[in-house]
Order: structure tokens, then C-alpha cells, then sequence
């Protein structure tokens, strides 16, 4: 197999995807919370990495997205002094079927105990 790196903002291709790295990146809450978030929008869709709602320091959120963009959950683009962030929903549902829904029903789930 051919040797490939992550592009240069650190956006792993489809086969460098790992588990191990994807499910340590949803282990944190916080993390948890973004995808969960992603979810909700359309397909496609690129939210501002601060309308999230995480009430961390600047330092703690650009570690948070470092850890999902490097774990492939997410795409990062930078529109002009903004960074915009999006879920790779087809590739991660392409290399870990159903994983995404999984997530998904976690928040339904809650929703509904909370009821």
C-alpha cells in the first residue's frame, strides 16, 4: 500500500482514517457535542468553529478541532479570517458504516430520558 499523509491542514484521506483515532476523538464530550451538532445541519453545510456553543478557551477549541480534524470526522477551511467546519459525513460513512447514526440516536436518545 502506498504511503500517504495527511494534506497540509492535516485532513487524513479516506483510507488513513482510523478507528482507534476516530473513537478516541468522540470519547470527549466536548468533541461529541460538535459532531452532534454537525449532524443536525444539511449535508454539506460549514459552520463557524466558535457557533458551537463550547464555553472553552481559544487554545482548549482549537485543540478540540485539531483532534477531530486529525481524526478525519471533520473538514476545516479557512473563509477569509474565519475557520469554517464541516463533517466528512460520506467519507466516515463510506469507512465505518452506520458509526455516524450510532451518534446520532446517543442524542435522541438523551433527548428523550430527559422527557
Amino acid at each position: 500500500m502506498e504511503n500517504t499523509m495527511p494534506d497540509e491542514q492535516g485532513h487524513p484521506e479516506l483510507e488513513e482514517i482510523e478507528l482507534g483515532k476516530v473513537l478516541a476523538a468522540l470519547a470527549d464530550p466536548a468533541r461529541r457535542r460538535v459532531i452532534k451538532q454537525l449532524l443536525e445541519d444539511e449535508a454539506g453545510a460549514e459552520r463557524h468553529c466558535t457557533s458551537f456553543g463550547l464555553q472553552l478557551s481559544k487554545a482548549t477549541r482549537s485543540h478540540h478541532f485539531r483532534v477531530l480534524r486529525e481524526a478525519g470526522l471533520i473538514r476545516q477551511v479557512d473563509r477569509g479570517n474565519s475557520r469554517m467546519a464541516q463533517l466528512r459525513y460520506g467519507e466516515i460513512e463510506l469507512r465505518f458504516p452506520g458509526l455516524l447514526e450510532l451518534i446520532r440516536r446517543e442524542k435522541e436518545e438523551q433527548a428523550s430520558s430527559e422527557t
